[in-house]
């Protein structure tokens, strides 16, 4: 029996093998770990779906498979459970087709249909499995079946399917085509492969599957917003005392208490107050999407690139919640355990790079947020206050936002209201 790769979730139909558990002769059992899949921002241990004694290995660390593709062939005793149940005679090759239609992440309406016109040329109406009254509604509608995509076991394809295929089709038709001049002004120059070695010694490095997400992410917030960074000095003495007094009690119940949390708390308290920040704008509806949650990325430096996992309803969790939460999801996001659902469905992003070293920064937004607050590191200065000189901790503030949504008057507010969450964080929000 062969063990395939599964399908890992919708755009996410193929990775990098990270390392192989098993080798040829190994018994192993159902739901077994046998490897480890890199696949866009996350490392997935991928379990077996048979048992037995392992006959063939296909695939070795450095290879890039796709859902459906070999990793094992198992032989020996294998339970009955563990072998596939039937399918619709039809079912398999259309299954195989859609599996090439979800290859690209999150298509537009136009990209969907593309695809699905690619799946015609392939699939026959009398191969598609659907009931006889959804082929007699397409019949009417002059719709081919070979273009719809079941979402039912086998690929069976039901009256849902058949109206988001119609909806779809609506978007494209009504989306306006893009002019001489948008084309223009989106187009990239071609890419341009020179041989360095040519003028000394060089080594070559892959580029692995997260530095491409990384790269493609940040080129489409680069030419996609218009962005500003608007720039300050926070005063962290406050927040720093309070860390002090209060680190040994958070060390007694397990956790270190860094400056982080208070940066998490002092922002989710002026997002309260400034709900566009925690905003998106939805292009295609013309519309400002405001969400009532607080979820907020933090971005991890690792050794293979920048991660951002999410901390969900930061304004309801109390300091200890929080400290307890970014310490976990930091550990795992450096060990590339972090699962993809743990970095999906941020509303604001900060990125400190305080315990690394610089000063101000320009971050770039991580879309579809419209903001992201950059932090350097913290140095004592002598600052005036109240007509006297006094040293303070000060540390470097940039906050990059969308200027299609956010204007500069509201980003200066937003900067006063959060400068004055640091300065007066309340002593009672820290003790245990």
């Amino acid at each position: 029996m062969d063990v395939k790769l599964p399908k890992l979730g919708e755009g996410a139909d193929s990775g990098v093998v990270v390392n192989l558990f098993v080798k040829e002769g190994d018994t192993i059992s159902k739901d077994q770990a046998i490897m480890e899949l890199e696949n866009e921002k996350a490392v997935a241990s991928i379990p077996s779906t048979a048992a037995g004694v392992v006959t063939k290995v296909h695939v070795k660390a450095g290879d890039r498979i796709s859902a459906g593709q070999k990793i094992l062939t198992v032989g020996g005793n294998v339970p009955a459970p563990a072998a596939s149940a039937p399918a619709p005679a039809a079912a398999p090759k259309p299954a195989a087709k859609q599996a090439a239609v979800k290859a690209a992440p999150e298509p537009e309406p136009e990209a969907t249909v593309e695809a699905a016109v690619e799946v015609e040329e392939e699939i026959s109406n009398a191969e598609v499995v659907a009931s006889p009254s959804i082929r007699k509604m397409a019949s009417e509608l002059g719709l081919h079946l070979g273009k719809i995509r079941g979402s039912e076991a086998g690929g069976r394809i039901v009256l849902s399917d058949v109206r988001a295929y119609i909806q779809r089709l609506i978007q494209a038709a009504t989306k306006p085509a893009p002019t001489a001049a948008t084309a223009a002004a989106s187009a990239q120059p071609a890419a341009v492969q020179i041989d360095f070695s040519q003028w000394g010694p060089i080594l070559k490095k892959p580029v692995t599957p997260l530095r491409k997400v990384i790269a493609r992410r940040m080129s489409e917030s680069w030419h996609a917003v218009a962005r500003v960074t608007q720039f300050d000095d926070i005063d962290f003495t406050r927040v720093g005392e309070l860390r002090k007094q209060f680190a040994a009690a958070y060390e007694a119940k397990g956790v270190k208490l860094t400056l982080t949390p208070f940066v998490l708390m002092a922002v989710a308290r002026t997002l309260k107050k400034h709900a566009i920040f925690n905003s998106s704008l939805d292009e295609v509806a013309s519309e400002i999407i405001l969400k009532e949650y607080i979820h907020l990325g933090i971005a991890v430096d690792t050794d293979q690139g920048l991660m951002v996992p999410v901390i969900r309803d930061v304004d309801k969790k109390s300091m200890l919640e929080i400290a307890k939460e970014l310490e976990l999801l930091a550990t795992r996001a450096r060990e590339r355990k972090i699962s993809a659902d743990e970095m999906k469905g941020g509303t604001f992003t900060i990125s400190n790079q305080g315990a690394i070293g610089g000063a101000h920064f320009t971050p770039i937004i991580n879309l579809p947020e419209v903001a992201i607050l950059g932090l350097g590191r913290g140095a004592l200065k002598p600052v005036v206050r109240e007509g006297k000189v006094e040293i303070r901790m000060m540390t470097p503030m940039a906050l990059s936002y969308d200027h299609r949504v956010v204007d500069g008057g509201t980003a200066a507010r937003f900067t006063v209201d959060l400068l004055t969450a640091f300065h007066d964080f309340s002593e009672e929000t820290v003790k245990l």
